[in-house]
């Protein structure tokens, strides 16, 4: 009777089971009912969201628009600065051929032929090989040399013919080559009078010569002993270890230590970034006016104007020189003002130190690939600290005393090298000669540098012939061997501070800035004031460095040559985004963005953010605060260019995610400088009315110089 109700229990009627399937239908039908419902709620109320977002935006655009034209005529008045900076060089460099001419102290103006002959010629015809008056000249020929650079970098376009390129190049190619002349010509008159200058422990003659600008090492075999076959400059701290069949031969060598490179092609001392153009206000205003097109439409347009580089042109010689002129190209049909135009569109895009890597990947495809691995990339690799001109000479007959007779075997031959390994041992084994350095003070290796011999029948450096290399770190010294007698120099990466880690303008004061640049390996700090900058501190690992150029203050150009020089390279090169990995952005939203930071730099702070590497290529994202006071502190807030259109952005540095999404109660506008206008005070800028055109034109150039939106 128990199992019977037991089994009652468990069993569940037919009807019951039809019951619960209906229910469970009925709930379920319900829930996806609710869910549906939910669903198209949602929908809608996104539809609508949107539908609002939607109709904000295009009020904003319209808004944009409505007040485009009038916005870049007040951005082109700003822009006047560049132009006023312009004419303020022109006149200086004419002030300056006057003040020349005036002076009449017989040293020639080196843009005029004439003259940079005469000069010359005087001094070739000159038979005075006195070592020291020859270092003397020296020094005046380097400046000339440096003015010739100066111009060729610092000159626009339009106002430096192509006929005056190739003269300046030529004019530079030949001071160097007369210079190293007259100090072979010096040397060999030290040697012929070698046994005046004998050492008193061995016998042999040694001599150190320096100024600032070269280092002279000259020692002379005169008493031909093994045991004499090394030898260490005291002065300069270069030395030498001969195998034995040199050390009892009729043999002097020569360190000849140039602390410049006249050695390398042209193109590399004189090197400039290629030229980026962009339409400049002017020509934006002129298209406004015609007809209004849709943003993207606009900005696709802009984007693709950018001039193609003109091609490298190179003359013969002992190395090539390079043309830095571009092609420009003018866009639109612009009736008004078309030279004023022009000229403008020349300066905001010219780069002293500036190009795209963009169009150079296009359009450089056919540049030749380096093959053998023991040629020199220079692109990459760069000579620091000068050249090391390392000569095994032929020591000419000495002086001998026949009673009171002095006599010595004039033979006309000049400065002869001394054959090492001599030629009919070429195929047999010799001993390697054996080459210490000591580096200069004045140069920063941030690793082990490279050593390179000049390839005089190449025109190239290369790598191989040298072995057995030592680097000393703390006594700064370098220990080779090569198998021959070599021009070498040391390399080091070009790109080793690249890409920064962090940068920041910001006024200091008066038409005053700081422009603080982040690397690897060291934090530079770049003073501006006026017409010039100048660096205000190095520090490499806790250390101030760079003594030497410190508190100097030059023009942006001699400070970029000035930090190269010593081995800091903050400064992209024409080929530069083949060797570092950045995130390229388009030449209109870079280079405008420098031209407005640099108009508005006297009132404002910038500085880098980590979502520009989230933009996008077509446009950039920086920090920005109002800084009217050097010790307030800063409030940043994040802003978006694309050359075209700025916007104040509503994320922070410390957000989870990039977003595009505008800053609450912001508009857009065309130029950075009205949209910073909406939450700027008064104050702030009137000030930036107020600064000086020279002091813009200073911010723009290290901007440029350095571009810190695509190599941060």
């Amino acid at each position: 009777m128990a199992n019977i109700k037991s089994s009652g229990k468990k069993k569940v009627s037919k009807a019951e089971q039809l019951r619960l399937q209906k229910e469970e239908e009925e709930r379920r039908l319900k829930e996806e009912e609710e869910a549906q419902l939910q669903a198209q709620q949602e929908e809608a109320a996104r539809l609508e969201k949107e539908r609002i977002e939607q109709e904000q935006m295009e009020k904003l655009v319209a808004i944009d628009h409505e007040r485009r034209v009038s916005e870049l005529a007040e951005l082109h008045s700003l822009e006047q600065n560049f132009l006023s900076a312009q004419q303020w060089k022109t006149d200086c460099r004419a002030y300056a051929k006057w003040e020349h001419y005036l002076s009449c102290d017989g040293s020639p103006d080196p843009t005029v032929l004439q003259e940079i002959n005469t000069f010359m010629s005087l001094w070739r015809e000159d038979q005075n090989k006195d070592i020291q008056l020859v270092m003397e000249k020296g020094e005046q020929v380097l400046n000339l040399i440096e003015k010739l650079q100066f111009l060729l970098l610092d000159t626009l376009p339009s106002e430096i013919t192509e006929k005056e390129t190739v003269q300046y190049q030529e004019s530079i190619l030949e001071l160097q080559n007369l210079l190293h002349q007259k100090y072979n010509a010096a040397t060999e008159q030290l040697l012929k009078t070698a046994s005046r200058y004998e050492d008193s422990e061995t016998g042999n003659m040694q001599r150190v010569i320096k100024d600032k600008n070269v280092t002279f090492c000259i020692w002379a075999n005169l008493k031909k002993k093994v045991r004499f076959k090394k030898h260490v400059f005291c002065d300069a701290q270069h030395g030498f270890d001969l195998p034995k069949s040199l050390a009892v031969s009729s043999v002097a060598v020569r360190i000849l230590h140039t602390h410049y490179d006249h050695v390398s092609p042209l193109w590399l001392q004189c090197q400039s970034v290629l030229k980026l153009e962009v339409l400049d206000s002017k020509e934006l205003i002129q298209l406004s006016k015609g007809h209004v097109e849709e943003p993207e439409e606009e900005e696709k347009k802009a984007r693709e104007e950018p001039s193609m580089p003109a091609e490298e042109v190179y003359s013969d010689g002992r190395k090539s020189a390079v043309s830095l002129k571009e092609n420009s190209n003018s866009t639109g049909d612009i009736n008004e003002t078309q030279e004023e135009t022009e000229t403008q569109s020349e300066i905001l895009g010219m780069a002293s130190q500036v190009q795209d890597p963009l169009i150079h990947e296009e359009t450089n495809e056919k540049e030749e690939a380096i093959t053998d691995e023991n040629i020199v990339d220079l692109q990459q690799l760069v000579p620091v600290g000068g050249v090391y001109h390392i000569d095994a000479l032929q020591l000419p007959p000495q002086v001998k005393q026949i009673k009171d007779w002095s006599m010595v075997e004039l033979l006309d031959v000049g400065l002869e090298a001394y054959p090492y390994p001599p030629e009919e041992a070429e195929d047999a084994t010799h001993s390697p000669i054996q080459i210490t350095l000591r580096l200069s003070d004045n140069v920063l290796y941030f690793e082990d540098p490279v050593i390179a011999r000049w390839d005089p029948a190449g025109q190239q450096w290369r790598t191989d012939g040298i072995s057995n290399i030592t680097y000393e770190t703390q006594e700064k010294c370098i220990t080779f061997e090569m198998g021959g007698f070599h021009t070498v120099a040391l390399l080091q990466n070009a790109h080793l501070n690249m890409p920064y880690q962090a940068w920041e303008l910001r006024p200091t004061g008066v038409d005053e800035a700081l422009l603080t640049v982040t690397t690897v390996f060291a934090v530079i700090h770049i003073q501006i004031k006026g017409s010039q900058c100048m660096l205000s501190s190095a520090v490499v690992e806790e250390k101030d460095v760079l003594s030497h150029i410190t508190g100097k203050w030059i023009s942006p150009v001699n400070l970029r040559a000035a930090l190269k020089k010593a081995g800091v390279n903050i400064f992209p090169g024409e080929y530069s985004h083949k060797y570092v990995s950045v995130h390229k952005k388009a030449p209109l939203a870079e280079v405008r963005a420098y031209q407005q930071m640099a108009l508005v730099a006297s009132a404002f702070a910038f500085a880098w953010s980590k979502w520009n590497l989230e933009a996008g290529q077509e446009q950039v994202v920086f920090k920005v605060s109002e800084h009217l006071k050097t010790d307030s502190v800063k409030d940043w807030s994040l802003y978006m260019f694309n050359g075209q259109k700025a916007q104040k952005l509503k994320i922070t540095e410390a957000s989870e995610a990039f977003s595009e999404e505008l800053e609450e109660d912001s508009e857009f506008h065309s130029t950075l400088y009205h949209m910073l206008k909406d939450f700027a005070s008064k104050e702030a800028i009137d000030k930036v009315g107020r600064a000086s055109f020279l002091f813009v034109d200073v911010v723009y150039q290290l901007l440029l110089a350095t571009r810190v939106l695509t190599y941060s």
